[in-house]
Parts: structure tokens; C-alpha cells; sequence
């Protein structure tokens, strides 16, 4: 959420630089409340003196046997008055929060302004691209082979766009989050959450993916709870309402959750099997960080999540984008994408985010510098650490071999029990 105060004094700055994001964008309906807010309230100071005038004088006047009747109903008047602005600034405050709570962030000054996402620019290559010198198959050919997911039977228990892992499927699956938690937590220092999958109404907002996406998310139909879209959600309001010593600060966290989302809309054929899914597992990473250092801390969180694929050995690049392809949440974004061979594109496999104070502001979170000085919004950050549907394609599809078999790469083979190589059933 965004600071009413600086909506205040630059309306037209920040309504031009939150248009570079979404075009539709007005902050009408934000300065007509806030103004009609301070008018409530400078009209309720004004009504609150005049009563205490007018009570002062009845009890004077009383004690000199003056009728008071007539000063007595103005008191009553002004009351009645104060009530109803009363009331009415509740409303207004309640309509301006919904009103901040649609806006997004505002960009960072290095993002790309484009409203096309092929703007994005590549600020890092690692590795090369797959070649063979044999007939590749796509991750669903050679799943086929392997015996690693079961989609018709998924679909059969639940519906299209689920995947069923099995044997070695499973076993991957199982591997890649293994590899991914023992690196940032014993490499990297980040301290493992498992947190609930089902989540409040008040944390979807604090996340941001309330009020405005709610048709992407699946909530219980008797229950106000919400299956979680990434554990970004609920390690995002871990801390809401706290004040945290600076000293605490950064605090880095890192999740393992399976990840719901309707994923609305039509999707090509090349995305079928794991490519787009209902439900898929991710390791996240999330920071609670000082303002002063929260770029810094940005940099370090992307170098994590290109290093998890650097050891497996999977060649990507690092893009930043741009301005209308970022999160509502996100001030700055940059998407780590590993090639994938049978789509003949590159895929995101880990998003990276610095959201600033907007998650902060939305959740109350807050941190008391060493001086004592009054409590600030700390920065909140988060990236993929990774996301195991995509990372499993890329990971299936770039080492295949023309038998139909499949190197597990070192950093998973004692996760594996040892395998080395999945071979074909017979």
C-alpha cells in the first residue's frame, strides 16, 4: 500500500509513474476521499471546541439561574452533528483503504517503462543451450518412458492441469526440494518455515493478492480461508503487526509449500503436462530487511536463486522486467529462465522481488531503529528458490539420452539413494 502522504503531495508524479504499470490507473477517487476526509475532520475539531464552549457556559449560566434550555439543545445539535460526520468518516476511511489496496506499487527508477514484456532486458547468461544429435523428446514423451507422472489419473481424482508423481517421479520431486532447503539453509543462512496452506482473508490482503486478484486464487466455500497462491503469503504476515528491533534485521526465511492457483484462461497446447499446473511445489526464499539495504539484499537474493540452478547444471538467464510485467506488489522484479527444449523457449523458474514497504505498510510491519527513534516500515523481499514444475522439465528434457534414459545430476544423487541415471521401464 502506499503512502497517503505522498499521494498528497505529488498526485500527479506518482499517478504518471503508477500508469507506466497500469495504464488505467486514477487517483481520483483516492485525493476526493482523503480531502473529503480532512474536511470531516477539521469540521469535527471545530464542533468538538464549540460544545466545550457551549457546556462551559451552561454550567456558568446554571449557577447564575439563567435558562439553560435553549444552549442545552445546541449542545444536542452539535452532538447529533459530530455522530453523524462520525459515521460518515468511517465510511470514508473504509472506502479509501479499498481504493489504496487497489493501487500497486510504484516501479523502482531502474525498471524498463514498456507495456510490452519482449522489452525485458537479459542481465545474465549462464551456461549454454542443450544440443543433440538424436531425436529429443519433450518431458511428456519422456515421462512415458520413465514412468514419472500419471496425468490421466490426476485428472480422474481431481481435473486437468494436476499431475500425479509416482516412483521416480516422486523421488525427483522430492530431490530437487531437498537439494534446494539443505543449500539455503545450511549454505545460505536462511531459517526453514513450513507454514499453513490455508490463510486469512486479512493475509491474502497484507500479500497483496486481495482485493484485486481474487479470481485467481481458490477460497473454501465454508470457510473464510484461502489456499495459499505461494508461501510468499503467509511468510509475508509472520511479522504483521510487529515492531521488530533493528538488530533482528534482515531476517531471512526460506519454505517449502505446495502453491494453488486457478490459473484462469486458455492456455496453449506447448503448455501442457508440469509447463502450467493448479498445484506445484516451490521452495521460497522471503526477507525482512532494513530500507537502507534492501537493494543489496535484492542483488544477494537473486544470486541464490541463480546459483540453485547453476548447480544443477541447467543453463538460464536473468531478465529484468519490465514495468507492466511486474507484480502489483513488486517495486522491481527479475525472473530467472531455464531453457526448455521441447517448448523451444525459455521458462521462469524463480521470480525475484523487492516490494519495498508496500507489503509492510499493508500488514503493520514495522522495526524500531537502535536509537529509539519512532518505529519505520521495514522493506519485505521474495523469490522463488525454485519452483519444481518448470525446473523438472528443464531438468528431464537437457539431460535425456537417445536410449530413453536420463543423468540425475551430482548435487541429486544422494537424495536419490545413489541413482545416477533413470532408466526406461521394460
Amino acid at each position: 500500500m502506499l503512502d497517503i502522504k505522498l499521494i498528497r503531495e505529488n498526485p500527479q508524479d506518482v499517478e504518471s509513474r503508477l500508469r507506466t504499470k497500469d495504464r488505467t490507473v486514477t487517483l481520483d477517487p483516492v485525493l476526493k476521499l482523503d480531502a473529503r476526509r480532512r474536511e470531516i475532520l477539521l469540521e469535527v475539531e471545530e464542533l468538538k471546541h464549540s460544545r466545550n464552549v457551549a457546556s462551559k457556559e451552561i454550567g456558568e449560566n446554571i449557577k447564575s439561574g439563567k435558562d439553560v434550555s435553549e444552549s442545552k439543545e445546541k449542545v444536542r445539535q452539535i452532538s447529533e452533528r459530530i455522530k453523524d460526520l462520525d459515521d460518515e468518516l468511517r465510511h470514508v476511511d473504509e472506502n479509501l483503504r479499498h481504493e489504496l489496496l487497489c493501487l500497486p506499487n510504484l516501479p523502482h527508477s531502474s525498471v524498463p517503462v514498456s507495456d510490452d514484456e519482449n522489452d525485458k532486458i537479459t542481465v545474465h547468461e549462464w551456461g549454454t543451450r542443450p544440443e543433440f544429435d538424436f531425436e529429443f523428446k519433450n518431458h511428456l514423451e519422456i515421462s512415458d518412458g520413465l514412468g514419472l507422472f500419471d496425468f490421466e489419473r490426476a485428472a480422474k481424482v481431481s481435473q486437468s492441469q494436476f499431475a500425479l508423481y509416482k516412483g521416480d517421479g516422486a523421488m525427483l520431486e522430492w530431490a530437487l526440494i531437498r537439494y534446494m532447503i539443505d543449500t539455503l539453509t545450511g549454505k545460505k543462512g536462511f531459517t526453514l518455515v513450513i507454514p499453513p496452506y490455508l490463510v486469512n482473508e486479512e493475509t491474502m490482503y497484507t500479500s497483496g493478492n486481495l482485493p484485486k486478484f481474487g479470481d485467481q486464487i481458490y477460497k473454501c466455500a465454508n470457510d473464510a480461508l484461502y489456499l495459499i497462491p505461494t508461501s510468499e503469503v503467509p511468510l509475508t504476515s509472520m511479522h504483521r503487526d510487529e515492531i521488530l528491533p533493528e538488530s533482528m534485521l534482515p531476517l531471512n526465511y526460506c519454505s517449502y509449500t505446495a502453491c494453488f492457483r486457478r490459473e484462469a484462461g486458455a492456455h496453449g497446447k506447448g503448455e501442457r503436462g508440469l509447463i502450467r499446473m493448479h498445484q506445484f511445489n516451490k521452495v521460497e526464499m522471503f526477507k525482512f530487511v532494513h530500507p537502507d539495504t534492501s537493494y543489496d539484499e535484492h542483488e544477494a537474493l537473486v544470486q541464490n536463486a541463480q546459483e540453485l540452478v547453476q548447480g544443477l547444471g541447467l543453463h538460464y538467464r536473468t531478465t529484468l522486467l519490465v514495468t507492466t510485467d511486474i507484480a502489483q506488489q513488486s517495486a522491481k522484479t527479475y525472473d530467472i529462465e531455464v531453457w526448455l527444449p521441447g517448448q523451444d523457449r525459455y521458462y521462469e523458474v524463480s521470480s525475484c522481488s523487492n516490494c519495498e514497504d508496500f507489503q509492510a505498510r499493508r500488514g503493520n510491519i514495522r522495526f524500531r531503529p537502535e536509537n529509539d527513534k519512532k518505529p519505520r516500515f521495514l522493506h519485505t523481499l521474495n523469490g522463488s528458490g525454485l519452483a519444481t514444475s518448470r525446473l523438472m522439465v528443464c531438468l528431464l528434457e537437457t539431460y535425456q539420452q537417445p536410449d530413453g534414459s536420463v543423468i540425475i545430476p551430482e548435487v541429486l544423487r544422494a537424495y536419490m539413494g545413489g541413482k545416477e541415471v533413470l532408466i526406461p521401464k521394460k
